[in-house]
């Protein structure tokens, strides 16, 4: 069994998808969680957030924040400290999509997903390391597109080969602190973001798949789990390929 018990883990982008699946599995492996989540004019985040920390119980809060913002950061640590300490854990999960071609792509659509997927990374680990627990964690969710490079996701695809660039460079410069850091490169997974592939384009996706299966989101949580435990102490720079066996 992996015991996490009195580790304190943030997950950006926790209220649904694959960070509330591995903010539950660090949860029941004894976590304190706090599940970070967009500020939507709507309220949709928050009542998702919200309503899955209820869910989880004791050791779970919703904290709003928009990653890509310094102030709306500094703010959400400020709020960590205060409720459960330090962090020992980071797993950065907050992404976007904006899939367009690149002829027909838009400036605002590719800055977005940059300033999302990859930019708002820096920024959070950044602000996170400085009162980060020596011995800690940080995981961040790159994807198979970053490395085999989709159709139409030319900024997504840029920035998830961005994260699995600045995992190898993060974990040489806090190395003497004990931290690793790793990426974890999902393949399809039928989270929201997942289902919303054209069911064409999945079935066709399917041939390209050795276990003849999409992932699970617990399996990638599941991954996030062991390199957040101590049975991956001596793993460090690396990007887990979890994809059933797609190289396409």
């Amino acid at each position: 069994m992996i015991s996490l018990t009195d580790k304190v883990a943030l997950i950006t982008g926790g209220g649904q998808g694959l960070g509330l699946a591995t903010a539950t599995q660090l949860h029941e492996a004894g976590a304190k969680v706090v599940l970070n989540y967009f500020p939507d004019d709507e309220g949709k985040c928050k009542a998702q957030a919200e309503d899955a920390a209820k869910q989880l119980g004791d050791r779970a809060i919703a904290i709003g924040a928009d990653v890509r913002q310094r102030s709306d950061v500094s703010a959400m640590l400020d709020h960590v400290h205060q409720h459960f300490g330090a962090i020992d854990i980071l797993v950065n999960n907050a992404a976007i999509l904006r899939d367009r071609t690149l002829m027909k792509l838009t400036d605002d659509e590719w800055d977005a997903v940059l300033d999302t997927n990859l930019s708002a990374v820096f920024r959070v680990c950044q602000q996170v390391l400085p009162g980060m627990n020596d011995g800690g964690r940080i995981v961040s969710m790159a994807s198979i597109s970053g490395v085999v490079g989709f159709f139409g996701q030319a900024n997504y695809a840029s920035a998830k080969a961005g994260i699995i660039a600045l995992t190898k460079v993060l974990s040489k410069e806090v190395a003497a602190r004990g931290i690793t850091v790793n990426a974890v490169a999902p393949g399809v997974v039928l989270t929201e973001m997942g289902k919303s592939i054209p069911e064409s384009v999945r079935q066709q996706m399917l041939t390209q798949i050795p276990l003849r299966r999409f992932g699970d989101p617990r399996e990638i949580a599941n991954t996030i789990l062991f390199l957040c435990s101590d049975l991956a102490s001596y793993i460090t720079g690396q990007t887990i390929h979890v994809n059933g066996g797609w190289w396409a």
